[in-house]
């Protein structure tokens, strides 16, 4: 959430920020009118304890009457801090100047293009085409056993996922990342503290009956949930990981015609990074993990594009977001597979972590988060991109070590 001395001291600017990010600034002057009210509760409470705390024993009529008031008091006080917290945590994390303005994902902007989308001299198969020719890609045993928008994988489609997976971990493992696996459940305070609803019409995690759990949306859940409530000394910082957990989304909507096959799933696993920094440092870590994400999709020789999100695109945690687009050939078009957010203190003020500085001073930490890997639309890419003329797939290269061949064939 913001910080709410930046809501009292500069409700325009905050105003002007939500509404570029589309969200109702009345939200601002609600949350300004509830702290000015819990501040006055607080103010008469320490006055009505001040008075109890002065009188004599023989006072005992009016000490009753004061414990009263006090009672009554602290509960509106409790009520009043409960209402504030619930408007502080619609209001979105403010927009980075450098974030462009827009409305929606049509305004969002194009920094970069990288490699050349190839042309085919034949007709080229989507993936599932290849995924069923291949029989490495099932849909259908994975909506008889769970329901629809889950697969399994055979065969050089497993290893292909775990192939990428360790490609990632080592490439990321020599640029100082640490390496995680986490839990692939997380607790309320943390899927919420992070921005993954399990209700409303953004909602994605699905909630575990009777138990205050949720199934995690990305590993930036339960590595952010890692070092809540702690003050990390400052000479510890960076702090980078690389984490590995399955993801389940519910995915709710209608998504177009492209959403198909492994671009909209439930479940799927995820190469995960996540840095913690110094708020002077948050940019340049922010852009180190954007070149993380080229560097691992120029390995891969997939042609993409880098777009920066408009501030109508940004979402709640985000101040500045870039996604990369992946080229696929069936779609003629580039579908996104990486985004990496800095949400400055926004989601370090929800859980509470902190930094210490040389001087002593504590701070709110800055965390930032990027895909490396998606272990859904990356082999989308690949299949599609790296496919031949009779149906078998070329193994891009740097693969190849962890596969052990150099071509995808029909598993018997």
């Amino acid at each position: 959430m913001l910080d709410i001395k930046l809501i009292r001291e500069q409700s325009d600017l905050v105003k002007k920020g939500v509404s570029a990010k589309g969200y109702d600034p009345d939200l601002v002057d609600q949350a300004q009118k509830l702290d000015t009210q819990y501040r006055r509760h607080l103010h008469t409470s320490e006055t009505l304890r001040a008075s109890r705390n002065a009188l004599t024993k023989d006072q005992i009529g009016e000490g009753k009457k004061l414990k009263t008031e006090l009672k009554q008091i602290e509960s509106e006080a409790d009520k009043t801090k409960s209402q504030l917290e619930e408007i502080l945590s619609q209001i979105p994390n403010l927009p980075r100047p450098e974030a462009p303005l827009g409305k929606n994902e049509t305004e969002n902007v194009e920094v970069r293009k990288w490699g050349v989308p190839r042309k085919f001299d034949f007709q080229p198969k989507d993936h599932l085409e290849l995924g069923k020719y291949l029989n490495i890609l099932d849909f259908v045993t994975g909506a008889k056993v769970v329901g629809s928008q889950f697969y399994y994988w055979y065969g050089d489609g497993a290893l292909l996922e775990l192939a990428l997976v360790r490609f990632t971990f080592d490439l990321l493992q020599k640029e100082g990342f640490l390496p995680v696996i986490t839990p692939d459940l997380a607790k309320a305070r943390y899927y919420l503290g992070t921005g993954y609803m399990p209700k409303g019409n953004e909602a994605q995690t699905y909630t575990i009956e009777g138990e205050d759990l949720g199934l995690i949306a990305t590993a930036e859940v339960t590595l952010a949930g890692k070092h809540a409530d702690e003050i990390i000394p400052v000479q510890n910082l960076p702090i980078k990981y690389i984490g590995y957990s399955h993801c389940f989304r519910q995915e709710q909507g209608a998504y177009g015609k492209y959403s198909k096959g492994l671009y909209r799933v439930h479940q799927f696993t995820k190469a995960e990074m996540f840095i913690y920094c110094t708020p002077e440092e948050s940019d340049k870590y922010h852009l180190h993990i954007l070149d993380m994400e080229e560097k691992i999709y120029q390995a891969l020789g997939l042609p993409y594009r880098v777009l920066e999100m408009c501030t109508g695109d940004l979402g709640g945690m985000a101040a500045r977001k870039f996604d990369i687009e992946a080229w696929m050939p069936t779609r003629g078009d580039y579908g996104e597979v990486t985004s990496t957010s800095n949400c400055t203190d926004y989601q370090a003020r929800n859980l509470n972590i902190r930094f210490k500085r040389q001087n002593g001073a504590i701070d709110f930490i800055h965390m930032l988060n990027g895909t490396a890997i998606a272990t859904s639309r990356t082999p989308l890419a690949i299949l599609e991109n790296y496919q031949n003329a009779d149906g078998s797939v070329t193994i891009p290269e740097v693969l190849r070590p962890y596969m052990g061949h150099d071509k995808i064939t029909p598993r018997k």
